[in-house]
C-alpha cells in the first residue's frame, strides 16, 4: 500500500499543489500580520490625525479605526469566499488563482505606501482587498488540490492547505518582531510583503496544469484531461481516474449546475451542506482565533516575561502538529481525527480556565496555562484545523461543488469575523472563564460529528454522493451505516 501511494506522488503533482498552497500561505500571513505592530500602527494613525486636524486623535476614534483595520480583512474574506463560484466555473481553477493575484498586488501597494501617503484609509482599503484575495483563495486552493489529488492522497494533500495557513501565521509572527520588520520604519514593508508570494505564484502557475476534472466535466475536453492526468500521476494508465470522473460526469449531467439556493432546497444536498457549514463553524467557534488574535495578551496575564516568544512558540506547535495531521489523516480518517481534536481542545480549554483562574494564588499556574495553550493549538491542528477545508470537496460532486465552497467559505469567514470582533468584549465580561463558552461549543460540535458526519477516507466522490442519495430517499443512517453505504474500499 505504501508503494502504491509512493507511486502517486510525482514531481508535477507536488509542484502543482505547492504552487496552489502559496495562496493559503498568503491567507495565514495576512491573518496574523496586523497584530504584532499594533501599537506602532496606532502611533501612525495618531500622527496622521494630528497632521490633518492639529490635535491628538480621541481615544474612541483610534479604537474605532484600529478595529475597522483589523475586522475589514474578514469582511473582504466574506465577500471573496461568496464569489468563488463566479470564477471557477468560467475561468477554471488554475486561472482563477492566477487572476486573484491582481488583488494581492493592489493590496500590497495600498498597505505598503500608506505611511508614505499619510493615509490610514489606504491601510484599511488594502486590508479589505487582501481579505478579498484570501476569501477567494480559501475556495480556490482546497478545490484545486482536491481535484488534482489521487483518491488515496486527497486527505493528506488537502491538509497542505492548512499547513500553508499556519506557516503564513508563523512567518507573520517572526517577521513582526521589533528586530525584524515590526518597527516604526519597516512596518509598511511587513504589510506589503504579500507582494513577494504573489510574484512567486504568478511565475509558477503557468507551469501547473488545469484541474483534470474541470477539463472533462466543465469543458468536455476528455483527451486533454487524460493528458493532464498522465503527467500528474506519472503513468500512462489513468483508466481508474478517468472512469471515476466519467461516473461523476454522468451524475453531473443529471444535476447540472447547482445554485446556492438549490443546495438548501434539494433533499439531496441539504444534509451535506449542513455538515459542511457546521464543520466550518466548529473550526472558527472552537476559540482558536481568540487564542491567536490575543495570545500575547493571554501570555502577559499568565505572567510570561517575554510573551512574544511564547506566541511564536505557539505558532511552531501549530505548524508541527499540522505536519502530524498530514501523515495520519489517511490512516485514522477524517471523522475520527476531527472528534479527537474537538475533545482534546475542550480538555485544554478547561485546563486553561482553571490555570488562569488560580493564577493569582498559585504562580506556577502560568506554566500550566502555557501548556494548555500549546495543547489547545496542537489538538486544533490534528482535526478541526485542516479537515473542514478539504472535506467540502469530498462531500459534493462537480455540479454543486463551487456553490458548496462559497457557502462553506462564507460560514467560516462570518464566524471568524464574529470571534475577532466579539472576543474582547466577552473576555472583559467573563474574565478567566471566557473559555468555558468555547468548551461548551466544542462538546456540542463533538456530539454533532459523532452522530452526523460520515467517514470519507478512501472513497471516491461518486461513492460519497451515493451515500447521501440513499439518505435523501428518506432512510435514516448512523455514520457507520452511511460509511458502509459509501463503499468498502479502504487504503
Amino acid at each position: 500500500m505504501l508503494v502504491e501511494v509512493g507511486k502517486q506522488i510525482t514531481f508535477r503533482l507536488m509542484f502543482a499543489v505547492g504552487t496552489a498552497v502559496i495562496g493559503s500561505l498568503q491567507f495565514g500571513y495576512n491573518t496574523g500580520v496586523i497584530n504584532a505592530p499594533q501599537k506602532i500602527i496606532e502611533g501612525f494613525i495618531n500622527e496622521t490625525w494630528a497632521e490633518r486636524y492639529q490635535e491628538p486623535i480621541p481615544e474612541t476614534s483610534l479604537t474605532t479605526i484600529w478595529s475597522i483595520a483589523v475586522a475589514i480583512f474578514s469582511v473582504g474574506g466574506i465577500v471573496g469566499s461568496f464569489s468563488v463560484g463566479l470564477f471557477v466555473n468560467r475561468f477554471g481553477r488554475r486561472n482563477s488563482m492566477l487572476m486573484a493575484n491582481v488583488l494581492a498586488f493592489i493590496a500590497a501597494a495600498l498597505m505598503g505606501f500608506s505611511q508614505m501617503a499619510s493615509s490610514w484609509e489606504m491601510l484599511i482599503l488594502g486590508r479589505f482587498v487582501v481579505g478579498l484575495y484570501s476569501g477567494l483563495s480559501t475556495g480556490f486552493v482546497p478545490m484545486y488540490v482536491g481535484e488534482v489529488a489521487p483518491t488515496a492522497l486527497r486527505g493528506a494533500l488537502g491538509t497542505l492547505h492548512q499547513l500553508g495557513i499556519v506557516i503564513g501565521i508563523l512567518m507573520a509572527q517572526v517577521f513582526g518582531m521589533d528586530s525584524i520588520m515590526g518597527n516604526a520604519s519597516l512596518w509598511p514593508l511587513l504589510l506589503g510583503f504579500t507582494f513577494i508570494p504573489a510574484v512567486v505564484q504568478c511565475a509558477a502557475l503557468p507551469f501547473c496544469p488545469e484541474s483534470p476534472r474541470f477539463l472533462l466535466l466543465n469543458k468536455n475536453e476528455e483527451n486533454k484531461a487524460k493528458s493532464v492526468l498522465k503527467k500528474l500521476r506519472g503513468t500512462s494508465d489513468v483508466s481508474a481516474d478517468m472512469q471515476e470522473m466519467k461516473g461523476e460526469h454522468r451524475q453531473m449531467m443529471r444535476e447540472k449546475k447547482v445554485t446556492i439556493m438549490e443546495l438548501f432546497r434539494s433533499p439531496l444536498y441539504r444534509q451535506p451542506i449542513f455538515i459542511a457549514i457546521v464543520l466550518q463553524l466548529s473550526q472558527q467557534l472552537s476559540g482558536i482565533n481568540a487564542v491567536f488574535y490575543y495570545s500575547t495578551d493571554i501570555f502577559q496575564k499568565a505572567g510570561v516575561a517575554q510573551p512574544v516568544y511564547a506566541t511564536i512558540g505557539a505558532g511552531v506547535v501549530n505548524t508541527a502538529f499540522t505536519v502530524v495531521s498530514l501523515f495520519v489523516v489517511e490512516r485514522a480518517g477524517r471523522r475520527s481525527l476531527h472528534m479527537i481534536g474537538l475533545l482534546g481542545m475542550a480538555f485544554s480549554a478547561v485546563l486553561m480556565t482553571i490555570a488562569l483562574a488560580l493564577l493569582d494564588q498559585l504562580k506556577w499556574m502560568s506554566y500550566v496555562s502555557i501548556a494548555a495553550i500549546f495543547s489547545f493549538v496542537a489538538f486544533f491542528e490534528i482535526g478541526p484545523g485542516p479537515i473542514p477545508w478539504f472535506i467540502v470537496a469530498e462531500l459534493f460532486s462537480q455540479g454543486p461543488r463551487p456553490s458548496a465552497f462559497a457557502v462553506a467559505g462564507f460560514s467560516n469567514w462570518t464566524a471568524n469575523f464574529i470571534v475577532g470582533m466579539g472576543f474582547q468584549y466577552v473576555q472583559t465580561a467573563c474574565g478567566p472563564y471566557v473559555f468555558v463558552i468555547f468548551t461548551v461549543l466544542l462538546l456540542l460540535f463533538f456530539v454533532f460529528t459523532y452522530f452526523k458526519v460520515p467517514e470519507t477516507r478512501g472513497r471516491t466522490f461518486d461513492q460519497i454522493s451515493s451515500g447521501f442519495r440513499h439518505n435523501a430517499d428518506g432512510e435514516k443512517h448512523t455514520p457507520e451505516e452511511l460509511a458502509h453505504s459509501l463503499g468498502d474500499s479502504q487504503l
